[in-house]
């Protein structure tokens, strides 16, 4: 019994490690948030992450502008945050509900405006700009700005991860989105039937580039996500794939 009970104790442990390494910022943290009226319910079409229409892109009213302490350059795209309102009787929604968003947009600074009066989103100031239908799940519209609690969580995705071509015949970038577990990429690679594995650059938001000619080829890839996980997906896009198209990989699963 002393070395099942033993085994029972590594394997609980073990499994918190992992836990911890999935999403590193466990604890509540403190900060504010913000909603940009639109009128499909999803923040902006367009963001500094790159997804094009969010509605597409399966993120819809789930997502949110981050401020420059969170957006860390464009490394956050993708992340999953869960917020809820606190500490204000009159704004927070009753019983204060959370709302998971994913990190879409850069909310930019305006150091014309103090931090406390319309600069939000200034350094260091830790800020969410949230679409106006996932803000109303936890505070009411009416409310300018609200005080919240926020933690990295996992993302939940259907389906598995898209990457979508774009580029020319000596500039390949591909745009991935759907990722679970983390949300985050920090690296990627990319390899034709006719090359090794090529490592590629970040060229903005979650939009990775190499200069290779890479058509008339199929393309594998390499991804890895913050925790340190990598995921390989072979021949995700055929010989004969063309600019413009997205195509389905593998997708990180829930340990």
């Amino acid at each position: 019994m002393g070395a099942l009970h033993s085994t029972l104790l590594y394997l609980i442990l073990l499994h918190s490690c992992k836990t911890i390494v999935s999403y590193k910022d466990q604890e509540w943290k403190k900060a504010t948030a913000t909603y940009a009226k639109d009128s499909e319910g999803s923040l902006i079409t367009e963001g500094a992450c790159g997804y094009g229409d969010l509605h597409r892109s399966s993120y819809g009213k789930h997502s949110a502008g981050l401020s420059t302490m969170l957006f860390s350059r464009g490394s956050a795209c993708g992340a999953c945050y869960e917020i809820r309102c606190v500490d204000h009787i009159l704004w927070c929604v009753l019983g204060s509900p959370s709302v998971v968003v994913t990190a879409t947009d850069f909310c930019a600074p305006n150091y014309g405006l103090s931090v406390d009066y319309g600069g939000w989103c200034n350094f260091p100031r830790e800020h969410f700009e949230m679409s106006q239908a996932a803000f109303a799940e936890i505070a009411k519209e009416k409310a300018d700005i609200i005080p919240i609690q926020y933690r990295r969580v996992n993302c939940q995705r259907s389906g598995g991860m898209k990457f979508t071509m774009s580029g020319s015949s000596h500039f390949y970038q591909v745009l991935i989105s759907n990722v679970g577990l983390d949300g985050e990429v920090v690296g990627v690679k990319v390899k034709g039937s006719r090359t090794g594995w090529i490592p590629m650059a970040r060229n903005w938001g979650q939009n990775w580039h190499c200069n290779v000619n890479l058509q008339r080829q199929p393309l594998s890839f390499e991804v890895t996500i913050s925790s340190g996980k990598t995921l390989t997906s072979y021949n995700v896009a055929p010989a004969n794939w063309l600019f413009g198209q997205t195509f389905g990989g593998k997708q990180f699963q829930h340990e």
